[in-house]
């Protein structure tokens, strides 16, 4: 599977997980659709011609992917700003509290302190795992609660989150559920009804492997009257809610175009089988990188999928990924991850074991 792909064939690439890497049918379906835009830019972008109709195809088809009404589903360019749309909609007054975890992406962090800052509010980020999120999260509620933010699958530690009964138990108190699936989509098998979230932002440029710029948003029914579109433009006066949120002004929608053709590449791969193999080179990675004595980020009550996480020992890990890239060509995630160094290892269709074992002959001359 390899060669499908468009990575340089002289990298050791085990960071999927930070932008995702595009299959070379799906990218050339992408420069299709992008010299079909160039060629007649009006027929192709003009709400009185093609564009309603595009968005909508490609709206059913990634609707239908994650479980969803596609009514419900919004297409927009990646999971950091449907989040971003959600936080600010939010109608948060001074003692109000959003609740969140200490594995969380920590863009979203920043997003969130910064928002609860401004209007008064608390961002309280609960030490939990996933075994014991439930309990401690919804043990962290007040009658000021008004959101629970928490990741299917936390970004820094690869650690699945029991998302549902989350969902299930905040919806019971009165409290809004916001999901960041970044990871979730084309990495573990969705059905977003089920999951029953008020919100789930999700990317399609990571595991799904469709071009960088194509994410989505789900809002439940009950729960769309609530947002506020970041850009008010032609749409507004549209019935339906997710033509309200169609147009944002000019911009190339190749990306969020293409996703059926990502997701048309997944199933003619078998791509079940891909993802078992990968969590079995997670499985792998972490035994072998803690018998070189580092620590795992995942418990015997973690669930992990194709990422795996670890602590290193003392070091500085922007230097351990720039020197891991430049004298070993391996693109490997090292970060300071609240205070802690961490490594977090990918592994997607294009990998096999040669990779792993390239990392684990580097790992011990550089720490």
């Amino acid at each position: 599977m390899r060669d499908l792909f468009l990575l340089d064939p002289n990298v050791v690439f085990l960071n999927h997980g930070s932008y995702g890497a595009c299959p070379r049918p799906v990218f050339e379906e992408y420069q299709r659709l992008q010299c079909e835009l160039e060629r007649e830019p009006v027929e192709f972008l003009s709400l009185e011609r093609r564009y309603p109709e595009l968005i909508a195809a490609a709206r059913e088809r990634l609707a239908a992917y994650i479980g969803a009404p596609a009514p419900d589903v919004i297409l927009i360019p990646n999971a950091t700003s449907a989040v971003n749309l959600v936080a600010r909609s939010l109608d948060l007054q001074p003692g109000d509290e959003v609740v969140g975890t200490t594995l969380e992406y920590g863009g979203n962090d920043v997003l969130w302190r910064n928002l609860c800052e401004r209007r008064g509010a608390r961002y309280l980020e609960i030490d939990t795992r996933p075994a014991h999120a439930v309990d401690d999260l919804l043990g962290a509620f007040t009658p000021r609660t008004r959101a629970l933010f928490v990741s299917h699958i936390s970004s820094p530690t690869a650690l699945r989150f029991p998302v549902e009964e989350l969902c299930a138990r905040a919806r019971a108190t009165g409290v809004l559920t916001i999901v960041d699936g970044a990871h979730a989509p084309g990495q573990i098998a969705l059905d977003l009804e089920a999951i029953g979230a008020d919100f789930y932002a999700g990317n399609c440029h990571k595991w799904l492997c469709s071009p960088k710029g194509a994410g989505f948003l789900y809002v439940r029914r009950d729960a769309q009257p609530l947002l506020e579109p970041l850009t008010i433009s032609w749409d507004w006066s549209e019935d339906a809610w997710a033509d309200r949120h169609r147009w944002s002004g000019t911009s190339d929608p190749s990306p969020q175009l293409t996703v059926p053709a990502a997701i048309d590449f997944q199933a003619a791969h078998d791509w079940h089988a891909v993802r078992t193999r990968c969590h079995e080179l997670a499985v792998l990675a972490e035994r072998e990188l803690t018998e070189l004595g580092m620590e795992s980020l995942a418990t015997n009550d973690d669930e992990y999928v194709q990422m795996v996480a670890v602590r290193l020992p003392p070091c500085d890990p922007e230097e351990l990924s720039l020197r891991l890239y430049r004298e070993h060509r391996i693109e490997v995630l090292a970060q300071d991850w609240r205070g802690q160094p961490t490594l977090r290892v990918s592994f997607q269709g294009y990998n096999d074991e040669s990779d792993l074992d390239a990392l684990l002959s580097a790992l011990p001359r550089l720490v």
